[in-house]
């Protein structure tokens, strides 16, 4: 089983992609790319997972069913996430990424991966989901609020992406599922080692490759456990977002 990890580009910047495979009762990462055309990033997912069993984590809203307004999804990251800062941007037919990040999840369908809101753990299959880094990223690691990599002066988002690399450097080999890094690629454990770039570019593009094995893992981590240890915000039917539950006991109410 294979899990692809997609920070999409939600108008027309680069995307972040990452595939992990489980083997040995571990997931390896196979490779981070970033690309930037939806044909490449689309000929790339189909080398990865031609006709293989996977699940594509999307970081973008790839079922919008309301014209206007907000999705209900978006809303319950604010409910529950907004205490961490972690509350989603809104989606809605008439904004100007809409139209790329629907049909881009409609081409993922074209390719047999179809939206799993539920989900029969550990069982092969091709399904999309929709993910959001940040709530993940506080409940994956414990934290009191997001990091701030994303906005802000590029030496606060230096330092913070750096803290997100140590902790998936140090945690996630440790969790369940349990991520190998000993046994990546020698050019991926750049990605870890490599001092955070100092630049608005490759910094950038740092953070959309970190983005996309979050990605990934949540969507190895829905796969492996389903609702025991995940949350869905939403449904088909309205859209919805997964995210890893925390040690605490949380219900979410729609």
């Amino acid at each position: 089983m294979k899990f692809i990890g997609i920070d999409l580009g939600w108008r027309s910047g680069a995307s972040g992609l990452c595939c992990l495979e489980w083997i040995n009762g571990q997931l390896q990462i196979l490779d981070i790319n970033h690309k930037k055309a939806i044909e490449d990033i689309l000929t790339w997912l189909d080398n990865w997972v031609s006709e293989e069993p996977a699940i594509i984590a999307v970081d973008a809203p790839t079922l919008i069913p309301n014209a206007t307004g907000t999705r209900l999804p978006d809303k319950l990251t604010h409910k529950h996430f907004g205490k961490y800062h972690a509350g989603c941007y809104p989606a809605n037919l008439s904004l100007p990424f809409a139209q790329r990040t629907v049909s881009f999840g409609l081409q993922l369908e074209a390719r047999g991966f179809t939206h799993a809101p539920i989900i029969e753990p550990q069982q092969l299959g091709r399904y999309q989901i929709e993910v959001f880094p940040h709530p993940a990223i506080v409940h994956l690691f414990d934290l009191n609020r997001i990091l701030k990599y994303k906005k802000g002066r590029l030496l606060e988002r230096q330092l913070e992406l750096g803290k997100l690399r140590n902790l998936i450097f140090e945690n996630l080999p440790a969790r369940q599922p349990s991520l190998n890094l000993s046994s990546s690629p020698k050019y991926l454990k750049n990605l870890f080692f490599a001092e955070i770039p100092s630049t608005g570019a490759a910094l950038k593009a740092v953070e959309d490759q970190l983005d996309s094995l979050i990605c990934a893992y949540v969507g190895a981590h829905w796969w492996y456990w389903g609702k025991e240890r995940n949350l869905v915000l939403g449904e088909q039917a309205t859209g919805y977002i997964i995210v890893p539950n925390s040690a605490k006991d949380i219900t979410i109410e729609f």
